[in-house]
């Protein structure tokens, strides 16, 4: 048997008639009465009897047709499945990601991403970059978003987005009504930044070297959300991400450009052991594009 045959056979028994069977299927009737016939013969028993012109369904093809139906429905069920699959409708993706973009950042693009896509399922863990790229070389994961420097694009890796860090400080600071912050601007000033463990750290206490700056630090954390929410409470300032300064909630904090520049470059991952499915590459380039269209043009490094 062959499911062409099977639907012509479910074509016939829901339309009584070839004629209108095989309009159905949108084959010729002939066509349509050749599947009906070596079906027949396939299984060995008649399905129809033929009734002043009308074919009559016998007992027989009645019990036949409620496997017919059920198993044509799975095969619908998969012709739909592969056709939400081709137009990135449906699909399962792990994705991990700094804490940077996971906390607020990833979720509510997600969300807008997910609006169109009801058979689609995201699930997201939150890790420091280095345990990203682990997870990415362990294929534990389908796309790793990571703080990570890359000079050129690779088959697996390419930049999300390049930014440039901001001064936040609170909102009745001396410097809150500054257009711009330079080093100079910081000295003496109580410091919140980023562990020793971070590159982005490293870079931060170089500038201010540089500059001939000294501040006073007051509180380590690698979550830039926990550095807004110190900045807030009026006792620190501090460098950040614009993509966190975009999405931070709080009232009594001002972000402001900081000059010269300090990037801060997100990249995306892939594992190499494995091409990225097409959900993968739709997913970045909308991830990207949310982010293109939330920050100030200023904060994007071109």
């Amino acid at each position: 048997m062959r499911i062409r045959q099977l639907e012509a056979f479910r074509a016939v028994m829901l339309c009584q008639t070839v004629t209108k069977a095989s309009e159905m299927l949108h084959i010729s009737q002939p066509a349509a009465t050749r599947l009906i016939a070596d079906l027949e013969q396939s299984i060995g028993f008649a399905l129809f009897e033929r009734v002043r012109g009308r074919l009559i369904p016998t007992p027989e093809a009645q019990t036949l047709y409620e496997e017919v139906q059920q198993s044509l429905l799975g095969v619908d069920r998969i012709a739909r499945t592969a056709e939400e699959i081709r137009h990135q409708q449906r699909g399962v993706l792990q994705v991990a990601a700094a804490p940077a973009l996971s906390i607020s950042f990833l979720p509510r693009a997600t969300a807008q991403f997910l609006v169109e896509r009801p058979q689609t399922q995201i699930s997201l863990l939150s890790h420091s970059s280095r345990t990203v790229v682990d997870m990415v070389v362990g294929q534990r994961c389908d796309i790793g978003f990571a703080i990570l420097a890359m000079n050129a694009p690779s088959t697996h890796g390419e930049p999300l987005l390049a930014t440039r860090m901001l001064c936040a400080v609170p909102a009745g600071h001396r410097l809150a009504g500054y257009s711009v912050v330079k080093p100079t601007d910081l000295k003496g000033e109580h410091f919140a930044s980023f562990p020793r463990v971070l590159d982005t750290r490293l870079h931060v206490d170089a500038l201010f070297a540089a500059h001939g700056v000294e501040r006073i630090l007051r509180f380590e954390t690698q979550i830039s959300h926990g550095l807004c929410s110190f900045v807030e409470s009026g006792l620190a300032v501090a460098l950040v991400d614009p993509i966190t300064a975009s999405e931070y909630r709080g009232d009594g904090i001002r972000f402001i450009p900081f000059e010269p520049t300090i990037r801060m470059d997100f990249t995306v991952l892939t594992p190499i052991q494995r091409r990225p499915a097409m959900l993968v590459q739709t997913y970045v380039q909308y991830v990207r594009e949310y982010a293109l269209k939330q920050l100030d043009p200023r904060c994007v490094v071109l």
